[in-house]
């Protein structure tokens, strides 16, 4: 357990955007299933991205580390038929490791795969999933609903109805599978989906890999079975998740360029432009970078049914900001690392914040200014990450518990924080 403490200060200055992790993901996944050799540029090795990597490899995929053009890559040498080299899988806190490797452990059928996970992983929902085990037959057991989960059987293609507001993942997982079996399927949404936008993203890798898939108007996915993978170079684009941080810390502070983001990305979280303009936020997109200057921020109503990973973020802009913030449809935030709604209304109240959470709303009452003091990220990145920016706006220096937390997406946080002339002291021995 780490603990950090921030002087603060405003931030100033240009931040190279780490890559996607929900694309890199992806790629790696598409690459690995993919008969021949695919290089995977721009990679950032966050604990999510190394579990995807390891659970690919334990299914028998080839992936080694290279260097092209200074930056890390992978030179990942598919595989035409899974073949499990080790049969428990470790998806440490990723919740999309997990997801969507479940559907492809199930496509080879001969031998039991156990998929492991620390943190609050252990509990996420995977009803989705048992659901379907219990239709086809597929062997399954768990641990009184939670991991380790075993499962052993083979997917068979067919109707699969899956729920659309409690996670795109599951989704994702199966259209990974699909193609690869010996018949067409097609996938029902029961209920509203939510996220589109990462259904988006897994249909866009999947048709640069070769595999076709036909959208219903969001209903239904009709998928041809006997479909291949097609090996191919991609390049990862920045993470507009993780710019959201400093684009944030941009308007409340000072001047802040993001590089290395694609304006125009079909990632979801590129909305959080709109939403700094709709507070007010002055935006400028050029074309190497997207910068956030020193704003007055208004409240306003923002729905995060489809970026529900902006929730922290947008809790601390609404806290510095005129007026009341209104966070709606943000009920799903709950099952992610931790119950995000609760922890970042916590901890900001904590510091002077005034939050009133609902059963899927927050409504921020803007105070401009915070207290500083002793907050904790709840093992969860976005947490500590939401917290370090809005140290910007604090009047006392703020102390953040459990800070290692953004390893799990963004390793070298801390360090780009400092780069912006962030004021932290590393210190394991503060008594909280």
């Amino acid at each position: 357990m780490q603990c950090i403490k921030i002087f603060p200060r405003k931030l100033r200055g240009s931040i190279n955007i780490p890559p996607s992790k929900s694309l890199a993901h992806r790629a790696i996944i598409a690459a690995g299933l993919a008969k021949g050799e695919s290089i995977i540029e721009n990679i950032a090795y966050s604990k999510d991205i190394l579990a995807t990597i390891h659970g690919m490899k334990n299914f028998g995929v080839c992936i080694n580390e290279i260097n092209k053009d200074n930056n890390r890559a992978l030179d990942i040498k598919g595989v035409s038929r899974i073949e499990i080299q080790n049969s428990i899988v470790d998806c440490i806190e990723s919740g999309s490791t997990l997801r969507f490797l479940i559907p492809i452990a199930l496509l080879q059928g001969d031998r039991e795969v156990t998929f492991t996970g620390t943190g609050k992983l252990p509990q996420r929902p995977l009803d989705e999933y048992y659901n379907i085990f219990r239709n086809e037959n597929i062997f399954y057991q768990n641990e009184k609903g939670n991991l380790p989960l075993r499962v052993k059987g083979k997917l068979k293609p067919g109707e699969f109805h899956l729920k659309g507001d409690i996670s795109s993942q599951f989704i994702t997982g199966l259209m990974f599978a699909l193609p690869l079996l010996n018949g067409d399927s097609k996938i029902i949404i029961t209920s509203k989906l939510e996220s589109k936008a990462y259904v988006d993203l897994t249909m866009d890798i999947l048709n640069k890999f070769g595999i076709k898939i036909e959208n219903n108007l969001y209903r239904e996915f009709y998928i041809k079975g006997n479909q291949s993978y097609l090996a191919r170079d991609y390049k990862v684009e920045g993470d507009f998740s993780q710019g959201a941080f400093w684009l944030t810390a941009g308007a409340i502070g000072e001047e802040i360029s993001c590089k290395n983001l694609n304006i125009n990305s079909l990632q979801g979280d590129k909305e959080i432009i709109n939403i700094i303009k709709s507070m007010g936020g002055i935006i400028d997109i050029n074309h190497d970078f997207i910068k956030a200057n020193p704003s007055e921020l208004k409240g306003i109503t923002i729905d995060a049914s489809e970026i529900p990973d902006l929730v922290p973020i947008l809790a601390v802009a609404g806290s510095v900001s005129n007026g009341v913030t209104k966070i709606i449809n943000a009920k799903r935030v709950r099952i992610k690392e931790c119950d995000r709604l609760h922890a970042i209304a916590c901890e900001l109240n904590k510091i002077g914040g005034d939050i009133e959470e609902l059963e899927d709303s927050l409504i921020i009452k803007g105070n401009k200014k915070l207290k500083g003091g002793v907050v904790d990220s709840w093992n969860d990145h976005r947490i500590a990450m939401a917290l370090a920016v809005a140290s910007i706006a604090c009047e006392e220096p703020l102390i953040i518990n459990n800070s290692e937390a953004v390893e799990k997406s963004y390793p070298n946080f801390w360090e780009e924080f400092t780069n912006v002339g962030g004021n932290i002291i590393y210190d394991m021995k503060i008594k909280l």
